[in-house]
């Protein structure tokens, strides 16, 4: 694992990834460059900095950028909220950011979501070019970073390896997580190896450790040479039966997101061809 030569600015580092990372990569020598619109609630750790910011600001996010090699895109609005509140920090902080990768030449990481894709029905294996489906306006502003990494990649250079995180917790909390969980050491290798490839480009990765029941096939993993090395399969038994009896939830990849304020009326199969 090498070092980063220049400093890595991490988004979102107030929040319970962001912490976790934080721990990880300053203890692995990396110079850090932290930043939320909240407070850091831990410590500083040696080797970095805390610099409050909102992401909306654009003149913020050029000062906490300036010099980044690459930028752990973390922050913004971490779940389901009304068009209005997602608006600032996931949609216009999210050009911010890329205009300071763009002005700094750095790498970005953008942490994306399953719910940029969530309104795939669970039958479905999906490979890392599938169509965006978004569950909701969060995972809206997710497919919108895709989207403006790509354009950043073919426009300007602008290096992104897309992350669709499925749920990253400590434990496994129900079935779906069966094909969903992250652990926090497959994340935090992941960001190393996303650090650490000599060439990326524009990347796809799924977010998710090494789930026999994943909903998820192929991704550009190889391009960064990672792999996980966690299992959900591990916690089948202990939440056997976790489920809800919620039929949206239950159909989408999205889960409980793609019920939230859900008002579709389900045809009957026969009116489908009438």
């Amino acid at each position: 694992m090498a070092t980063p030569t220049r400093p890595v600015l991490l988004t979102g580092a107030s929040g319970a990834l962001g912490r976790m990372l934080t721990r990880r990569l300053a203890a692995a020598g990396w110079t850090l460059r932290l930043s939320d619109i909240a407070a850091f609630p831990d410590p500083v750790p040696q080797g970095a900095t805390f610099d409050a910011a909102d992401l909306a600001d654009q003149t913020a996010v050029d000062r906490i950028a300036e010099g980044c090699g690459l930028i752990l895109h973390f922050g913004g609005v971490s779940t389901e909220h009304p068009f209005k509140t997602v608006l600032g920090p996931n949609i216009c902080g999210l050009y911010n950011v890329y205009e300071a990768a763009r002005k700094n030449k750095a790498r970005v990481v953008f942490a994306s979501s399953n719910h940029a894709i969530g309104f795939h029905e669970r039958t479905e294996k999906l490979d890392a070019d599938c169509q965006l489906r978004p569950d909701g306006y969060y995972g809206l502003s997710k497919a919108f970073g895709e989207l403006v990494g790509r354009l950043y990649w073919d426009k300007h250079g602008v290096e992104t390896v897309v992350v669709r995180i499925g749920s990253s917790f400590p434990e496994v909390k129900d079935e779906r997580m069966l094909s969903t969980w992250l652990s926090f050491n497959d994340l935090a290798s992941l960001m190393i190896a996303c650090a650490d490839a000599p060439a990326i480009g524009y990347a796809v990765i799924w977010g998710a450790s090494d789930n026999q029941r994943s909903f998820w096939g192929a991704d550009s993993r190889a391009r960064i040479g990672w792999a996980p090395k966690d299992s959900a399969d591990t916690a089948a038994e202990n939440v056997r039966g976790k489920v809800t009896e919620n039929c949206v939830i239950e159909r989408y990849q999205g889960g409980s997101y793609a019920a939230m304020d859900y008002s579709r009326e389900e045809p009957s199969p026969r009116s489908l061809f009438e």
